[in-house]
């Protein structure tokens, strides 16, 4: 999968907008719900190569790292809940696809809770 199929992918999820936060240039690239700005995916490029952090439960990261060589811990983030997808190596577009759809789930703001009781007029 190329970076840019991989943005165009992004942008096509419910309320999800791609930008630069960083040094514009570099290449990098955050994916996050427009309203609450929360990421979903980071594509970046090093030594060469483009990767992407996702949000994954633990045991899913676990099972990806197993079967793809491909997927890693993610790269500055959290360990047991992020991986790094090589875009550029075994994972099929198809489990690359899938992973970000569970990563924009798993980092979707939380609906408000309803209040219990309400006033009566």
């Amino acid at each position: 999968m190329t970076r840019e199929d991989f943005l165009a992918f992004c942008e096509g999820l419910e309320g999800a907008v791609c930008d630069q936060p960083f040094m514009p240039g570099d290449g990098t690239f955050v994916a996050r719900h427009e309203r609450s700005r929360k990421w979903f995916a980071v594509l970046m490029n090093l030594e060469g190569r483009d990767f992407v952090n996702l949000k994954a439960e633990p045991g899913q990261a676990a099972l990806m790292r197993s079967l793809f060589t491909g997927v890693r811990p993610g790269y500055h983030m959290n360990k047991d809940h992020w991986i790094s997808v090589d875009l550029m190596g075994d994972v099929p577009d198809e489990i690359i696809q899938n992973l970000t759809r569970d990563s924009h789930a798993l980092t979707a703001p939380a609906l408000k809770r309803v209040k219990a009781h309400r006033d009566l007029p």
